[in-house]
């Protein structure tokens, strides 16, 4: 069993202890949270089962605990994981890792002074559905990747802490590190735009990975809600809409077929047409698959695909957008 406790109860926070909950190989110690009024909540849900504080040193100095969970707000990231790997605790973080790239790094490089696990929480990258694509890419199937067209739009939950980007993009840049093996894009060019918050409520974020290129929309101010990736490959493509409830992974067997031309050493470029296939899919939720990688990385001691290596590298894109935005 790995004893774990859960800092923050708002927005995210009753996702992760559900998850961390029904996990039978996790043994779940204390909720805290800064505010009374969520812990009553939690207290509705979780009675006596867990332990209930107001005050993050009873994580800290609970020499039990192994491992924390992190669902707060991202600024308090920072401080929270430093605080938590300084007491000799694995640490699992919502997305988006830190503010900064500064922070992160100096994160993971005190995680390796000390032997710990740290776990970000990109969770697309632990979807059933990402997983079969990432199948599909690394297959063969699909062929050579050529772009990635990506829009996470909705009304709402707007934020003043993060941008849409940094709250949403950052979902799909994990996902393209991970189908692409960790690449690193040589160009980032983003514009945006403020309403009704701080920061950018509405970006386009255009990337050049040398290989491939990638659009990705971030917006909360759409009236419709939308959940889409589309990724063009050399022998077929694939849409992947999450909001469509029957249909949220199609493949089809649609692009070019280069037809050569013997008589005058050239060739010609036809359309391919192919039937759309829906692929059969694993039934997991993201979010216990995530917490489930943390424990497994607890116990072999071996980092999960998204450690902070990888969510420094989306941090640092994010960075680079940012800077764009501001020119």
């Amino acid at each position: 069993m790995t004893n774990i406790a859960l800092v923050g109860y708002g927005y995210w926070g009753p996702n992760v202890a559900k998850n961390i909950y029904s996990n039978n190989e996790y043994s779940f110690k204390i909720i805290c949270d800064k505010k009374q009024d969520r812990l009553e909540k939690a207290k509705k849900m979780y009675a006596e089962s867990v332990t209930y504080s107001l005050d993050f040193d009873d994580v800290l100095n609970d020499k039990s605990i192994e491992a924390v969970a992190l669902a707060v707000e991202t600024s308090a990231h920072y401080d929270l994981a430093k605080k938590a790997l300084l007491a000799g605790k694995d640490v699992y973080v919502e997305k988006p890792f830190t503010d900064n790239v500064e922070q992160a790094v100096e994160l993971k490089r005190l995680a390796d002074e000390k032997g710990l696990i740290i776990h970000v929480d990109h969770i697309m990258v632990y979807h059933p559905v990402i997983k079969k694509i990432k199948f599909l890419i690394d297959s063969g199937e699909i062929g050579d990747i050529i772009y990635f067209d990506c829009s996470r739009i909705n009304l709402g939950q707007l934020k003043n802490d993060v941008s849409a980007m940094w709250d949403l993009s950052v979902h799909d840049l994990s996902i393209i590190d991970f189908f692409s093996g960790g690449a690193e894009p040589v160009e980032v060019k983003a514009i945006g735009k403020k309403a009704y918050s701080q920061k950018e409520s509405v970006t386009f974020l255009s990337l050049d990975y040398g290989n491939f290129l990638a659009n990705i929309t971030a917006s909360w101010l759409s009236p419709i809600k939308e959940r889409r990736i589309l990724i063009a490959g050399t022998k077929k493509m694939i849409v992947y809409d999450d909001v469509d409830v029957l249909n949220k992974l199609i493949v089809y067997d649609k692009g070019f077929d280069k037809i050569e031309n013997i008589e005058y050493d050239d060739y010609v470029i036809k359309t391919r047409s192919g039937d759309g296939l829906i692929p059969k899919l694993e039934q997991s939720d993201a979010l216990y698959n995530s917490l489930e990688q943390f424990r497994q990385s607890i116990i072999t001691r071996k980092e999960s695909v998204t450690n902070a290596d990888a969510a420094i590298r989306i941090i640092k894109i994010l960075e680079k957008a940012d800077r764009d935005l501001e020119e």
